[in-house]
């Protein structure tokens, strides 16, 4: 009888250490385990081309890296839009978006021709010919698709926004910050705050305005918008950037935060996975310097700028052979969230050269 009590004893000091080291707190969506059986998703491949319209030539469009992705559930499928470079230019290689869908969360079909490109418009002198990166897609309340993503121009990132009601057919609505203060400052990744209506991700306002958080730099900012397509900084009271997160001493966020799939609104709040980059001097000293790894912060609901709580420690890290090597080494850069048949389906580039897709079970 000693013995079992003993026994007991053991089985729960072990659950105990256990449940203190793991990363999560009740807030946090997940607990996420890698693929690895199936990971990466999606990779570079050769064969396929496309007729650029700026060069005039034909160019192997995903040849080079595929990464960085967003996802929304579509007519029962995963719908995944990816960041895809070829290997022309001066800047190494041209970004466009391309598409590709799945019914299993793992084996995806691509389209053969990119989705959104730069093109002879007037968003050209934004996007070429860095390119169109790192989209992020919700709906709006009435079923319109909204992408927020990068334009590159080879010396400054600026956030933008296009609209579309297939995945396919894009129209671009032109710069999120368009007013002269901000036109011509860096700025990128827009994780629009939403609600889950069943698989769907839908926009919601937050007293009587959309918001949506951005940057990357060592302070994280937020934005809002009456229609999702025109943007407005928050700002502090004498014009400056209102940080609404700050990266920490001795985490792998102390170089900087970026934003990582659109927020969720929760029954505990707002909840942003976030990247954060680590500093090999100043921050987590078990990881190498510039690991991008993953993290979650949690904001007040009818506040949005009011931070609650975040995690301790990032939950998801480079680990893999491919995590670790590729374009950019030491990277897990998440971008895309689905729930999808009873779990979520979080999707992240890899060493900026490939995806891939960690899962999570629903919580109850």
């Amino acid at each position: 009888m000693l013995y079992r009590s003993f026994l007991s004893l053991v089985v729960l000091v072990i659950h105990v250490a256990s449940y203190a080291q793991s990363p999560y707190k009740p807030w946090m969506i997940g607990e996420f385990t890698k693929q690895h059986a199936a990971n990466p998703v999606l990779d570079a491949q050769k064969n396929t081309t496309f007729d650029c319209p700026l060069r005039g030539e034909t160019v192997h469009w995903e040849e080079k890296d595929v990464f960085n992705p967003a996802v929304v559930v579509r007519k029962g499928k995963i719908c995944m839009i990816y960041r895809a470079e070829d290997t022309v230019g001066k800047h190494a290689g041209t970004s466009r978006l391309g598409l590709a869908t799945s019914t299993d969360g793992i084996h995806f079909k691509r389209r053969p021709k990119p989705v959104f490109y730069p093109d002879n418009d007037p968003m050209k002198v934004y996007e070429w010919e860095g390119g169109c990166e790192d989209p992020r897609i919700v709906e709006s309340p009435n079923r319109v698709y909204v992408m927020t993503y990068t334009a590159y121009d080879g010396d400054k990132a600026r956030l933008c926004v296009a609209t579309s009601r297939n995945l396919i057919n894009w129209k671009k609505q032109g710069l999120a910050f368009d007013d002269l203060k901000y036109r011509n400052e860096w700025s990128k990744s827009g994780s629009i705050v939403c609600k889950r209506i069943g698989s769907r991700l839908v926009a919601e306002k937050i007293n009587g305005k959309y918001w949506m958080y951005w940057g990357d730099q060592p302070q994280l900012y937020c934005a809002s918008s009456p229609d999702l397509i025109h943007w407005t900084p928050v700002e502090t009271t004498n014009g400056k950037l209102f940080a609404v997160a700050e990266r920490r001493k001795d985490k792998h966020d102390y170089r900087l935060l970026e934003p990582g799939p659109p927020a969720l609104l929760t029954a505990n709040g707002i909840v942003l996975l976030y990247n954060g980059m680590n500093h090999g001097k100043d921050g987590d000293r078990d990881l190498p310097d510039g690991t991008y790894a993953a993290g979650q912060l949690l904001f007040d609901a009818s506040e949005p700028t009011k931070l609650i709580d975040r995690s301790e420690t990032y939950f998801l890290k480079p680990d893999q052979p491919y995590e670790m090597v590729g374009q950019i080494n030491h990277v897990c850069f998440i971008e895309g969230l689905v729930p999808y048949k009873g779990q979520w389906f979080l999707y992240y580039g890899t060493a900026d050269s490939k995806i891939a897709v960690a899962t999570a079970p629903e919580k109850p």
